[in-house]
């Protein structure tokens, strides 16, 4: 026996690493319903016999993998230190920084998609899920807060509202990035399509949350 493959049975949280690992990309490629756990054993290179010993089934493998992705997201904005920022400034990196990572983690928005077309089936079955987004709102709810001390911001803004708006342009750009692009602007670049609705994210979230000059 190799000492990669001694390592491997010695490495039982290595092991489910890998296999939330696959399973994030088969679920993205193939919906919840279409992955299979003898493709996902594959990519953790292990067995379906291990993926179902740490994760009963594909069900619940599906949940964890979902609650991971939400919980990457929510702790790639909570490290961006925007309670240290100007409300403005805070507010410009946040859709810059969730418009970005929306773009770099394409796996993360199919994965959404899917459960979306399961109608959230899924989702509502985790409370950790509804735990980690709370931080998203609170994040968002201290930026305008600040703002309208400031007599920046408007003030009776919802912050779920203002979530929405920002995460729209950001889901928008990913979602429907090749049926908008060959319909509406054929001769653009992918950089141009980033760099124009960046910054189009930013300008539209800015316009709805400031005071009026």
């Amino acid at each position: 026996m190799s000492d990669t493959t001694t390592k491997r049975k010695n490495d039982p949280e290595g092991l489910k690493k890998r296999i939330l690992a696959g399973a994030l990309k088969m679920f993205a490629e193939f919906g919840m319903q279409g992955a299979r756990l003898e493709q996902i054993a594959e990519h953790a290179k292990t067995t379906k016999r291990m993926v179902v010993y740490h994760f009963s089934n594909k069900e619940q493998l599906y949940i964890e993998v979902l609650e991971q992705v939400y919980q990457a997201i929510r702790e790639h904005e909570t490290g961006l230190n925007l309670a240290e920022m100007e409300p403005e400034l805070a507010m410009t990196k946040l859709v810059e920084a969730s418009f970005d990572y929306h773009v770099s983690h394409p796996d993360f928005m199919r994965l959404v998609c899917t459960e979306n077309l399961l109608r959230g089936r899924y989702i509502m079955q985790s409370e950790r899920i509804k735990a980690l987004n709370k931080s998203a709102l609170d994040l968002l709810d201290d930026i305008l807060t600040r703002g309208q001390q400031q007599g920046l911001f408007i003030d009776g803004l919802d912050t779920v509202d203002v979530h929405r708006l920002l995460s729209s342009i950001c889901v928008h750009h990913v979602s429907n990035r090749y049926t908008f692009h060959t319909l509406f602007t054929p001769n653009d670049s992918e950089e141009d399509s980033i760099r124009r609705n960046r910054q189009l994210a930013v300008t539209a979230t800015l316009r709805y949350v400031r005071k009026a000059p």
